[in-house]
């Protein structure tokens, strides 16, 4: 199947109002990589973004700020954390949130988003993004988490919704209701992980529509698209391991199609940090993107005529 198939458009509702709470344009964005630092600013193509993953970025100089530097004067900037563990059972790293907030005080982002997930446990860091039990003591401590994190910052965070393998039999709170507590108890805003959504659909058998639906959408900032990996567990059963070391599938397309049909025009950023393809590829995804973004906009003009 073709990126040119994948970007046609389906019978669709009319979108829901609503106004973004972050400040990037709704249009598709790429992950910054460094394989294409120096074709980036020979062609400077067309995009609505960049976004990087702030822990490469946590030091005070060398070649990465240079580009980054050049490329932030003719884009917006989103900022993608992955390492402060909201989740944990222990205290934030004040440390860490100190070298991210100089981060964004340096290149100033539109966005900037972290995890609902752990890494850090007794001292030790694990490279993973690990789940959580959804339970009143985990909602409160990631409440408490999320509060301290958006004074440090002095802004409003995006929350993303988790990818995930297993799920605690200890939950008394589905993964929906979870996040929309946590939204509104806190006033963080949410990237919608289209790729994750179905990930976790497929992996726990729900219905990655209905579990988008149940979310509080009208405080989403940024979505993201990514591709995975099929696997299978020991029953057997399908398995799909979120790489974002592939193409973005036609069953994520069908939910983003989905997902914009309640959203409207979205920020979107294509994701891609494994197996990382020349960068006229990645462009052919945000532009199938753009054009899914372009017929939102269509029917929410058409829907308040």
């Amino acid at each position: 199947m073709t990126i040119q198939s994948l970007c046609q458009p389906s019978a669709r509702g009319a979108p829901t109002q609503r106004t973004h709470p972050d400040g990037l344009p709704a249009r598709a964005g790429l992950g910054l990589k460094t394989q294409h630092f120096t074709e980036i600013l020979a062609t400077w193509p067309d995009l609505g973004f960049f976004e990087i993953h702030a822990e490469n970025y946590l030091v005070a100089g060398g070649p990465f700020h240079h580009y980054l530097s050049r490329i932030r004067d003719r884009y917006p900037l989103s900022i993608h954390g992955v390492g402060l563990s909201i989740g944990a059972e222990g205290p934030l790293d004040i440390a860490h949130l100190d070298r991210l907030a100089a981060l964004l005080d340096r290149y100033e982002p539109r966005s900037f988003s972290e995890h609902l997930a752990w890494s850090t446990h007794g001292g030790v860091f694990f490279n993973d993004l690990l789940p959580l039990p959804y339970d009143p003591t985990t909602l409160t401590r990631v409440c408490d988490h999320i509060d301290q994190t958006q004074e440090h910052l002095r802004r409003r965070i995006l929350l993303e919704n988790p990818a995930t393998y297993v799920e605690f039999a200890a939950s008394t709170l589905d993964e929906a209701t979870f996040i929309t507590e946590i939204v509104r108890r806190t006033g963080c805003g949410l990237l919608l992980d289209v790729n994750n959504a179905h990930v976790s659909g497929v992996n726990h058998r729900r219905n990655p529509q209905a579990y988008i639906a149940a979310l509080p959408l009208s405080e989403v900032g940024e979505i993201h698209l990514a591709g995975f990996d099929w696997d299978r567990d020991a029953a057997g059963a399908p398995l799909l391991i979120d790489t974002h070391g592939a193409a973005i599938a036609a069953a994520v397309w069908d939910l983003y199609a989905f997902a914009l049909e309640r959203l409207g025009p979205t920020p979107t950023l294509i994701e891609r940090d494994n197996d990382i393809p020349p960068l006229p590829v990645l462009l052919a995804e945000a532009r199938c993107a753009e054009r899914w973004i372009g017929y939102a906009r269509r029917d929410r003009l058409e829907a308040s005529a």
